[in-house]
């Protein structure tokens, strides 16, 4: 629960990001595993990966759909994403005066790993009734990862410290997730032997060789589990099947290289692993709702258009 304090240091990390991140889009910072994000308005409904990593919001709302799970995120909650995972989603709540503010923060498995055999309890207890298996977790942001969490975003105005102290906020940052109500996801997940860490582990595997053909026995092979167990526990997961996960996959890769590389249609579907570029238009249809020239067109008139200053609609280093 958010107090007088949280209050304050939520404003102080408003003033920061406005004055960091001036211009909307994504700000990639000096910091490791550090972004930013400002978006001046509301978006449309869009797919997205999201790989493993912390999601807090300064200002502004946005709404996610995994399946048939929704999820509203804001200010007072953040989102914890324990393994890849495709999601829709859209900025709800955003205007020119308060844009949306998002601070990313990717998750190490490593740093995880060392925190939790330093003391293998720290992490908080599973909930009664609880899907462990789901890789997404809300939790209310309290003054401590809100107040740490500013420390780490500060330094982005001191950087000749980032070396020496980044480490330790975000170790901080860390351990305050794992002690915190979304605890025993994390930990769940980043412990080998588990089942919700052999489904992270299929799920980097598809993410890792999506371009391929869907080898189910090999899959199930490097996470250590049986196929059907497999099938079973990644759609509890991510709420996909692997195949309709790997298609995301090629489906969002085949976008960028449309809009960003000018790919071709036959040249965007055979770089991602389709044989048929009919196939791979009708899947593309039914996925975005409109034909790929379509939507090549519709991306670069809507990225063209100057959005609050921004130069060339380009990400920045800050």
């Amino acid at each position: 629960m958010q107090g007088p304090s949280s209050h304050c240091a939520q404003q102080r990390l408003i003033e920061l990001m406005l004055r960091i991140a001036p211009h909307d889009g994504l700000h990639v910072t000096k910091v490791p595993k550090l972004k930013l994000v400002r978006v001046s308005g509301p978006t449309a409904l869009g797919q997205v990966l999201y790989q493993p990593g912390l999601c807090l919001l300064a200002q502004g709302s946005k709404q996610l759909l995994v399946g048939d799970t929704r999820f509203v995120h804001d200010s007072a909650r953040h989102m914890v994403f324990a393994h890849d995972i495709q999601v829709s989603g859209q900025v709800a709540e955003a205007s020119p005066e308060k844009p949306y503010l998002c601070v990313w923060l990717d998750i190490d498995p490593a740093v995880i790993a060392s925190l939790l055999l330093e003391d293998a309890h720290q992490a908080a207890p599973l909930p009664t009734g609880v899907d462990a298996t789901f890789g997404i977790h809300t939790a209310s942001t309290d003054d401590d990862l809100l107040d740490a969490m500013l420390r780490l975003c500060r330094l982005l105005e001191t950087p000749r410290h980032i070396r020496q102290l980044a480490p330790l906020a975000y170790r901080e940052i860390m351990y305050r997730l794992l002690i915190g109500e979304g605890g025993w996801q994390l930990a769940h997940f980043m412990t080998p032997g588990t089942q919700p860490h052999r489904i992270r582990l299929a799920a980097q595997q598809i993410t890792l060789r999506y371009r391929e053909p869907l080898r189910m026995e090999e899959i199930a092979q490097a996470a250590n589990m049986s196929q059907s167990s497999l099938h079973h526990h990644f759609k509890l997961a991510t709420r996909m099947t692997p195949l309709q996960y790997q298609k995301q996959l090629r489906l969002q890769e085949a976008r960028r290289l449309l809009v960003f590389e000018a790919a071709t249609v036959a040249s965007a579907a055979h770089r991602v692993g389709y044989e048929s570029a009919s196939q791979f238009s009708r899947e593309y249809t039914r996925a975005f709702g409109v034909s790929p020239s379509q939507d090549v067109r519709e991306l670069r008139s809507f990225l063209l258009q100057p959005a609050s200053g921004a130069p060339d609609g380009q990400s920045q280093k800050v």
